[in-house]
């Protein structure tokens, strides 16, 4: 009489879950490899002036960047592979036996939709003052008397720096003309 064996090896499935589970940080590692090659596409494929002159142009920092992506994506991979993990968080503010707050996450979502799709028909001043407001309400603010004053100094400081100091057109939608 023979007694039965109990194989106590993993299918093959649960052995590549656990062993990406062990290495998650590749995911890291992919994003900035493919970071890296977009912005190395964009550098090199950009229309440049012939007339520039010297070494320096505006493909140089971002191939310097693209390329220093790469590097990072391949020295993390690297010690990702060698065992190496990372930091688990140790902030004391931060509560990691409890769970994510969805309804912050949901709220402020929300908030950054609601400002890009206002953008257009209101302006960047109105749907900036919305999201700043927005945002200070979904994170815990709760000073109706003080924050969308606040908001609206804020937006509007922003686009006033943003469209008359940096020359980077804003939309200022109905209060164009005001502006």
């Amino acid at each position: 009489m023979t007694t039965p064996t109990t194989d106590t090896t993993p299918p093959p499935a649960a052995e590549r879950r656990s062993w990406l589970r062990d290495h998650s940080e590749l995911g890291v590692c992919a994003l900035l490899l493919a970071l890296g090659v977009l912005v190395l596409t964009d550098a090199l494929t950009m229309d440049v002036d012939i007339a520039q002159r010297g070494p320096v142009g505006p493909r140089t920092v971002p191939i310097a960047v693209g390329v220093g992506l790469l590097v990072v994506a391949a020295l993390l991979a690297v010690d990702v592979l060698r065992g190496g993990r990372g930091q688990a968080e140790t902030g004391e503010d931060v509560d990691l036996s409890e769970p994510a707050d969805w309804r912050t996450v949901s709220l402020l979502t929300g908030v950054f939709l609601g400002a890009a799709v206002l953008i257009e028909p209101l302006g960047f001043p109105v749907a900036g003052a919305l999201l700043f407001w927005g945002a200070a309400f979904a994170l815990g603010s709760r000073r109706p008397d003080r924050d969308p004053l606040i908001a609206a100094v804020v937006s509007f400081v922003t686009y006033a720096v943003f469209d008359n100091l940096l020359g980077v057109p804003l939309p200022g939608g109905p209060l164009m003309g005001v502006l």
